[in-house]
């Protein structure tokens, strides 16, 4: 542990980093920190990967302020016992096998009366609460002049409460012993006390005895080294293999020529960059220390040494100006990091949040926290495989007895055969594709874009053989699954609290690219997909869906009937997808044919996976059922295994719109013919019906309904509903959005607020760690994102509900600018090219109604749009305007987004 008056943080932060890390101080307090409003990020600098903080910043006037910087091994709580004016304390408890109370102190210079009555109540809580004190602190007493009264006093104090005071050695240039270390009830051995040259102040080092668990235990890890000249030379031993310059045996299958490549390249890659075994701490490594710095800390370290040396006052200030350098070149090289990171990813939230995420907690992680071994990695994969076949077995399979679903449309050309790809397409291909990388890899995903020159051809022909041949190839079959905790307050130690990731190799994700282009085609051309399924396609979106469905429900209320809308819940749905079922649905409903319906066969069958964490792998099961997860055909093969159920719905009357495996309905309700939810029941009989015969798996649990309107049958319809057994409620969230019964949206702006503004409290943490550019990215990620996202369900929303949201991009105007409050807002905006949310809005709504005039859009939101046509030839006839349709309902009719602005 450790003790320092630091006189100013702020400059200072990085060469407390490194004190902190190279003593290994797991705890040190600091006093005088003289912290601002900033005083997160200066902190968030100061201490090391790792490790927390908390602070307590003088309130009011400039100067003072105590924090507290401690490693995240210890398990520590702050506490507080009301406000002293003639002190300033930081009091935390750190919990092991028995709880030590920590009370930092600074005590101005200037004597106040009070003090020792002050101090003596605050003791006399202590002494009664706690077993084991350990105070530490600027007193600004000399206790080294034992014939001052006030210290006589102070010592007196110290002895009434059986209190201990150690240090016994001056810790002020000046001479004087001014920083305490006080305990009760606790063994203390002071190690050392270092003039720093960071204060006038001395750095006091000791030790205490408590027992933490030690969580930073050493591993085995397998990594490769790239260098800079590691593309050169792999692109030159590719390039001088033979294997690489001829053409495969013609005759070669497709699975032969992969696993030639693999062995091929993983061969060369292994000469580039040899896979090496290394001892690794689970503590995070600070890649922001780069050369440069480490030169400028040399440099300090030389100058520290010779102003020891010589105690010369010009020595002295040539320290202070190379520790200015260095942390102005650490702060520097820290912000490049972080701004590469924010660049590379502006348009990955999640990968931004886990940089902030970093930057305010650093060493917090997601990944699996079990006790990892190859039995660990088994028992999630049973889990994991376990979980879908409880789903299959509970799934009721009654064959339908009724004529199933046929399509309504007739396929004239089949698609028997895949067209072969040339050059041009698979590069375009690759530049397209994530660089994500799999363990099965020969080769990293970026370090094979970068000399996928030499390996295209082979990669071509791979592409293209299996194409030709119907054959997906066996090795591309296996997924490595991950196991990710889903939210950190989650227990570990719950197999059910991890989300499986599945990642495929990269090779198996440039074949079905060039797959789906072609099967895309094909479903467009003949208009396969359902109308009314948004998931995953061109000129769709969630928002599309949802305006789609918000609008027909605005203008049923405008019509004084009453909506019901359900949204269905599936379970696991993608897993549990049977494979003859789908093989029928590519045949009969898609027009798959040929080699065509046999690579699709091959690329279902014989699917394996296995559990990764760390350097352990689980055995190798088998998946027997679903799409693969993580693949780039699995949505658009579970949109088509969907399309009878769309059928099901339109056959009761009963609208409908699906995005994925999200489903919802909802049926307009007359005030006069309240017995129409009949059809809705029966409809939702009918779904659970063909979802079993399907294997798919109907939650009736998750499954919300939301009454919409008030037309005197409200009660009624909420009755009947409760009769059969299902749950209204007062509001439903649908793909993100937060609906309720009124379509006021109210709810759903509270959220984005409540979302938004914590996003502000963390970007405004960092804002003083990254440039004024990486923050308004930051802002786009976090809060424009939110404020956007379905922004068009929000137009016609009175204005008061709307200037909630304004104030949320005011407040990021203010953190991305650092304007004041009372500085008017108008010409920030301005200056920032930001619309306000009003206009951001009905921007929103005029670009879906151009899209929709331009073939941009869904048809059922061009179905949306009726051109004006003037009963006679008026000059306005050429001017392509849109006919205004009569809303009786201010708040239901023109509240409709499409309703509002079709002039």
């Amino acid at each position: 542990m450790a003790l320092l008056n630091i006189r100013a943080l702020t400059n200072k932060t990085f060469f407390i980093n490194d004190i902190i890390s190279e003593k290994k101080i797991d705890f040190i307090a600091l006093s005088e920190t003289w912290l601002s409003s900033d005083g997160a990020a200066v902190l968030i600098e100061s201490a090391p990967p790792d490790y927390s903080f908390t602070r307590a910043d003088r309130q009011g006037k400039r100067g003072g302020g105590l924090a507290n910087i401690y490693s995240s091994r210890l398990k520590c709580k702050n506490i507080s016992f009301g406000k002293f004016k003639s002190f300033e304390y930081l009091a935390i408890v750190i919990q092991g096998d028995s709880h030590v109370l920590v009370l930092s102190v600074y005590r101005p210079p200037k004597f106040n009366a009070s003090f020792f009555e002050e101090f003596s109540d605050l003791m006399s809580i202590l002494i009664t609460n706690y077993d084991t004190l350990l105070i530490v602190g600027d007193f600004n007493f000399h206790v080294d002049n034992q014939c001052d009264q006030k210290v006589k006093e102070f010592m007196n104090l110290m002895d009434s409460f059986d209190l201990r005071q150690l240090v016994n050695q001056p810790t002020h240039k000046a001479g004087h012993t001014l920083d305490l270390v006080i305990t009760k009830g606790l063994k203390v051995d002071i190690k050392q006390v270092i003039d720093t040259g960071l204060s006038d102040h001395f750095l006091l080092l000791f030790n205490i005895e408590i027992m933490i668990e030690n969580t930073h235990e050493k591993h085995i890890v397998k990594k490769r080294f790239f260098d800079s000249s590691a593309t050169l030379k792999l692109t030159n031993i590719l390039t001088n293999q033979s294997v690489y310059s001829a053409n495969y045996n013609s005759e070669e299958n497709v699975n032969s020529k992969v696993e030639r490549f693999n062995t091929k390249v993983r061969a060369a890659v292994d000469i580039v960059a040899p896979e090496k075994t290394v001892k690794k701490s689970s503590s995070i490594v600070i890649p922001w220390k780069t050369q440069r710095v480490s030169d400028l800390k040399r440099t300090c370290r030389r100058a520290e040494r010779k102003w020891r040396k010589t105690k010369l006052t010009i020595d002295y200030e040539i320290l202070k100006v190379k520790i200015t350098e260095y942390n102005n070149t650490v702060r520097l090289e820290r912000r490049c990091y972080f701004s590469k990171i924010i660049n590379n990813n502006a348009s990955n939230p999640r990968v931004l949040f886990s940089t902030i995420d970093h930057l305010l907690n650093p060493g917090n992680s997601k990944e699996c926290l079990l006790s990892t071994s190859s039995k660990t990695c088994e028992a999630i994969a049973v889990f994991f495989n376990q979980k879908i076949n409880d789903i299959r077995n509970n799934i009721v399979y009654l064959p339908n007895t009724k004529d199933p679903p046929k399509p309504q449309y007739s396929i004239i050309n089949k698609l028997e055969s895949f067209t072969r790809i040339d050059l041009p397409d698979l590069h375009k291909i690759i530049s397209q594709m994530k660089p994500s990388t799999c363990a099965l890899d020969p080769i990293p995903t970026n370090f094979f874009k970068e000399v996928s020159g030499v390996l295209i051809d082979n990669v071509l022909d791979i592409v293209n053989s299996s194409l030709d041949t119907g054959v997906f190839p066996d090795c591309l079959k296996t997924a490595v699954i991950k196991p990710l905790l889903k939210k950190n307050n989650l227990d570990p130690s719950a197999l059910e609290n991890y989300r499986p990731i599945s990642n495929l190799p990269f090779l198996s994700k440039i074949l079905e690219k060039a797959v789906i282009m072609q099967l895309n085609e094909h479903l467009n051309k003949h208009a396969i997909l359902d109308k009314f399924q948004s998931g995953f396609r061109t000129n769709h979106s969630t928002e599309t869906a949802l305006v789609k469905v918000v609008n027909d429900l605005r203008v049923n209320a405008d019509r004084g009937h009453l909506s019901v809308l359900i949204l269905l819940d599936l379970s696991a749905a993608f897993d549990t997808i049977d494979h003859n079922i789908l093989k029928n649905r590519l045949s009969q409903w898609v027009g798959l044919s040929g080699s065509v319906l046999n690579w699709f066969e091959s690329y279902l069958a014989g699917r394996k996976f296995f559990v990764s964490c760390g350097n352990y792998n689980s055995k190798t099961h088998d998946i027997l059922y679903g799409v693969p997860q993580g693949s780039i055909l699995g949505p658009l093969l579970f949109s088509i295994y969907m399309l009878p159920l769309g059928q099901i719905i339109s056959g009761h009357n009963v609208s409908y719109h699906s995005y994925a495996d999200d489903t919802q309905l909802y049926l307009s309700i007359a005030p006069d013919d309240p017995k129409s939810l009949d059809s809705l029941t029966q409809c939702l009989t009918c779904i659970s019906e063909w979802m079993n015969s399907n294997f798919l798996k109907l939650n009736k649990e998750k499954t919300e309904i939301l009454v919409i309107g008030n037309n005197g049958y409200n009660e009624a319809i909420r009755n009947k509903l409760d009769a059969l057994g299902l749950k209204v409620k007062s509001e439903v969230k649908s793909l993100g959005v937060t609906v309720d019964c009124n379509l006021n949206f109210k709810s759903h702006i509270n959220k984005i607020t409540r979302t938004a503004f914590f996003h502000l409290r963390n970007i405004a943490k960092v804002r003083p760690l990254i440039s004024s550019k990486d923050a308004e990215k930051l802002v786009h990620a976090f809060v424009f994102s939110r404020l956007d996202y379905c922004n068009a369900l929000l137009s016609g929303l009175p204005k008061k509900d709307i200037n909630r949201l304004q104030l949320v991009q005011n407040a990021a105007a203010r953190i991305l600018t650092r304007k004041r409050k009372s500085e008017h807002i108008s010409p920030v905006l301005m200056s920032l090219h930001w619309l306000p949310v009003s206009f951001r809005i009905d921007f929103k709504i005029l670009l879906m109604v151009y899209k929709a005039l331009n073939n941009l859009a869904p048809s059922y939101i061009s179905e949306c749009l009726t051109p004006y046509i003037p009963n006679r030839n008026l000059r306005s006839s050429t001017e392509c305007l849109l006919r205004i349709p009569r809303a009786k309902l201010k708040r239901s009719g023109e509240a409709g987004g499409l309703l509002l602005l079709c002039t």
